[in-house]
């Protein structure tokens, strides 16, 4: 039972993370330009108008992804645990979506930069 209990609760903290990290960059991205914290694509870190505008766009993608993924995992979850069907396998298919859901979020956030900048980092 302490298996199931470990990958419930590792269903619900990547949509935590995307959460919490979400506000945190819509609110105060990461003051420099780095290659260690923040949204780093080759677009976003031009400059700092890009730099700023990748981590709010993206704030608010992982705060709707976030949300979402955490309603339908609580969802799928509860279906889960009322059968009584083994956790193991739907625990790791959500904690896979939950994944591909962030990876994703780079696309929206990619073409955002690219529709309001040029590519040397001008506004457009």
């Amino acid at each position: 039972m302490n298996e199931y209990f470990l990958i419930f609760c590792c269903a619900f903290l990547l949509p935590l993370i995307m959460i919490l990290v979400g506000a945190v960059f819509v609110k105060r991205p990461p003051i420099r330009i780095n290659s260690v914290y923040g949204y780093r694509t080759q677009m976003s870190m031009l400059n700092r108008d890009t730099w700023n505008f990748a981590h709010h766009h993206c704030g608010k993608v992982w705060l709707a992804a976030g949300s979402a993924t955490l309603v339908l995992s609580a969802a799928v979850c509860a279906v889960v645990l009322l059968l009584k069907k083994d956790f193991e396998t739907p625990g790791f298919i959500i904690m896979g979506v939950q994944l591909a859901v962030m990876i994703a979020s780079i696309i929206p956030t990619e073409l955002a930069l690219r529709k309001n900048f040029n590519k040397d980092g001008s506004r457009k």
